[in-house]
């Protein structure tokens, strides 16, 4: 069925629709004047959100997402502009609008929230002063305005709304700010919010909660939500219907179950093939990938804009653009800017071939060579006369080409336990550190150039880390420089192997990392890092702030350096999936302290740690959350300068038992539930099989919940669930 012309698909009746939508985007034409041309960075964009809907926007970075939430705005940038098209707003024509309307709609009828709430928060006010003129620029008194501010902040679940509210923004937690932002952006209760990759920066736990909170407000409000975010089981969770974008066009749209179930675009198909979901493991297959990247704005004439990167594209495509086919789908019409959107299903893979025997760790017959073995070891630092106990006691090893994760939630001490290893902090006494055996200095001053070779770290963010006014070659070639058995010709064919290990093209090696995407970027880190051929790579959030596409290369590329070099990894993450498919064995840190540690299928298959427990129940997935009951902690994570006495987690245990989690420090139990999981380990008081009776108890009760619960349900437990 390849169905009408495109002249026979109106997107909808733009009359009816100014009346019922929250949001009505007609024939969307964007253009960004750049080096004296003005290029298309948005072209034919037509959706709608209905009210009370709410409606996600997924693609890669380039593709115009958080464009159409600024046109919607009127907030485009000076060289930007609406070339063609139609944008209503609860009834208003947005681009007709005076300055005084304009400046009534965003102060009543819309709001937006972004990816960093630090950066929407003025530094120098308080809480009050900032979420009080969001009131008064509604029309209320000041005091009115602080009255409101109040009920507003215990309605967004901040438990002590008058100290928040003498607070200044840098003394919030991530997850406090962003719970303030969204305050601010409900206190007109806007017919339209926009949310702008809100949880991108947020572990686990506070990205659950900020979306339970977004859904339970939507619910009481009535608002509108338009969801932009390159993380699809977010979109999976939040939303009722999705449209993806790519360079500027909307490729596929329809009700997000039929899109993530059955979708009718080789890009969004390429997409979810991308995830690291649930089962999947670097040991038994590769994550699918997107060849090549987004064309330049405008540089697309004529055929399909997805033609270069797509395995099903013909001569067809790259001659005729594909009209926007409709189908009917389960939950509704389903539109693919697709010739073959009935085979976009079956495209080929990218990379089909069968991965290479894993020999190490993953075979239980071999002995485990350590590599790096920490025993006790402790951080304590010194703040204002008080002492903070940011590492506690914490003993593991890691295995010649081995990964560990490591997992908790923000301050659970995951990055100062890395930055231990490396030696860029000094462990307290009695703090052991050994790799090969042979005993470890505590700073890399004090280790030897093979010692500092052995260790290095691949950074979250690779501008940080990077030099922005150096090639890629001097990057490079200045680490390779520091090998005393590499000289001229020797550096120039070492660093030839080096890209092609980590598939960085030659051609960018003139460039500056400035006028490179994050993923070759990223990929630049890599081989600085790889280039004195360490024993152990710490990656802390290496892929955090990448696309899915982006990020799926990224972790194929960690996955065949170490199979290839033996290299192990400390692998550090908030995105449990990703953890999951690149970890062999997994440590769970809570307030300095190691609650669990064993191998990945032992920890995500249980029993597990009712700390770990809670830490999976907020992983969200393309189904959203079908058959997993979200366990909300109670509280926030206790201060490090005073940690609870007994279990470190039992103030916001759900299955605490009484006394003894408050007085007794809980022993390392074996969780083992056979040889293959024998070195899982648990630290709580619940013996492993109560556990494991107890959580696949509260799982059956999860399953009989009816599909159509409201969105952000969460369940506290206990012994009895």
């Amino acid at each position: 069925m390849n169905g009408p012309p495109p002249s026979s698909f109106p997107a909808f009746d733009v009359s009816k629709s100014d009346r019922t939508d929250a949001l009505t985007v007609v024939g969307l034409t964007v253009t960004y004047r750049m080096r004296g041309r003005d290029r298309e960075v948005l072209q034919d964009v037509s959706f709608r959100v209905r009210r009370g809907e709410a409606y996600g926007l997924v693609g890669e970075s380039g593709c115009g997402k958080s464009t159409v939430a600024m046109a919607a705005l009127r907030y485009l940038p000076r060289n930007g502009k609406v070339k063609a098209g139609k944008i209503v707003i609860a009834g208003a024509d947005v681009n007709k609008l005076g300055a005084d309307a304009l400046r009534t709609m965003r102060a009543n009828t819309i709001s937006m929230v972004y990816q960093d709430p630090g950066r929407a928060l003025n530094p120098s006010l308080t809480i009050a002063r900032q979420v009080s003129e969001a009131f008064e620029a509604a029309g209320l008194a000041p005091d009115e305005a602080l009255r409101r501010s109040r009920e507003m902040l215990q309605r967004v679940r901040i438990a002590s709304p008058e100290r928040v509210m003498n607070s200044y923004p840098h003394q919030l937690s991530g997850g406090m700010q962003q719970r303030v932002v969204i305050a601010m952006a409900l206190a007109s209760n806007p017919a339209l919010l926009i949310l702008d990759e809100p949880t991108t920066g947020l572990d686990a736990t506070v990205e659950a909660e900020v979306l339970d909170l977004v859904a339970q407000l939507r619910a009481e409000l009535g608002t509108a939500v338009l969801f932009i975010s390159h993380n699809l089981a977010v979109i999976g969770r939040m939303c009722e219907r999705v449209g993806v974008l790519y360079a500027g066009k909307l490729v596929e749209e329809g009700a997000t179950q039929d899109v993530f179930t059955r979708p009718r675009h080789p890009y969004t198909v390429g997409l979810l093939r991308c995830l690291p979901t649930a089962g999947r493991s670097k040991d038994t297959e590769r994550l699918d990938t997107i060849a090549g990247g987004l064309p330049s704005p405008g540089s697309v004439t004529q055929g399909c804009i997805y033609a270069e990167r797509c395995r099903l594209a013909d001569d067809r495509c790259r001659r005729e653009a594909p009209p926007p086919y409709r189908v009917s789908a389960a939950h509704g019409d389903q539109m693919s800017r697709c010739h073959y959107h009935e085979r976009a299903i079956e495209l080929p893979r990218a990379s089909a071939e069968a991965l290479p025997a894993r020999g190490g760790t993953g075979d239980g017959e071999k002995p485990r060579t350590l590599v790096l073995r920490a025993e006790t070891l402790s951080k304590t630092f010194h703040v204002s006369g008080t002492a903070l106990r940011a590492v506690d006691n914490v003993s593991l090893d890691l295995a010649a080409g081995e990964t560990l994760g490591l997992v908790g939630e923000s301050g659970s001490g995951k990055t100062t336990l890395a930055k231990l290893m490396l030696g860029l902090l000094t462990p307290d006494a009695g703090s052991v550190l050994e790799l090969d055996g042979a005993p470890l200095a505590a700073r890399v001053t004090r280790r030897n150039d093979e010692q500092v070779k052995s260790l290095q770290i691949v950074f979250q963010n690779p501008d940080s880390a990077l030099n922005r006014a150096h090639s890629v070659k001097r990057l490079i070639g200045r680490a390779l420089s520091r090998l005393a058995a590499l000289r001229g010709a020797a550096i120039d064919e070492r660093l030839t192997t080096l890209t092609a290990a980590v598939r960085l093209p030659e051609r960018y090696l003139g460039s500056r990392t400035r006028q490179l995407s994050g993923g070759l970027k990223q990929r630049v880190a890599i081989a600085r890092a790889f280039a004195g051929e360490p024993r152990v790579v710490v990656c802390d959030e290496p892929t955090s702030a990448l696309d899915v596409s982006v990020q799926a290369a990224i972790l194929n590329l960690l996955a065949d350096l170490q199979r290839e070099r033996g290299v192990s990894y400390v692998f550090i993450s908030h995105d449990l999936h990703v953890v999951r498919y690149l970890s062999d064995r997994i440590a769970v840190l809570y307030l300095g302290r190691l609650l669990e540690i064993g191998p990945a299928a032992a920890v995500f298959d249980g029993p597990q740690h009712p700390y770990t427990e809670a830490l999976l129940s907020s992983v969200p997935t393309l189904d959203g959350h079908a058959g997993k009951a979200r366990i909300r902690l109670s509280g926030d994570l206790p201060s490090a300068a005073s940690p609870p006495s007994g279990c470190v987690f039992h103030t916001r245990c759900p299955r605490k038992l009484g006394a003894i989690c408050e007085q007794q420090d809980p022993p390392f139990l074996d969780a083992g539930s056979g040889a293959e999981h024998a070195a899982h380990r648990i630290r709580c008081h619940i013996p492993a099989n109560e556990l494991r009776a107890l959580q696949a108890a509260s799982r059956d009760d999860a399953s009989q919940v009816s599909s159509d619960e409201p969105a952000g349900s969460a369940k506290k437990i206990g012994r009895d669930s």
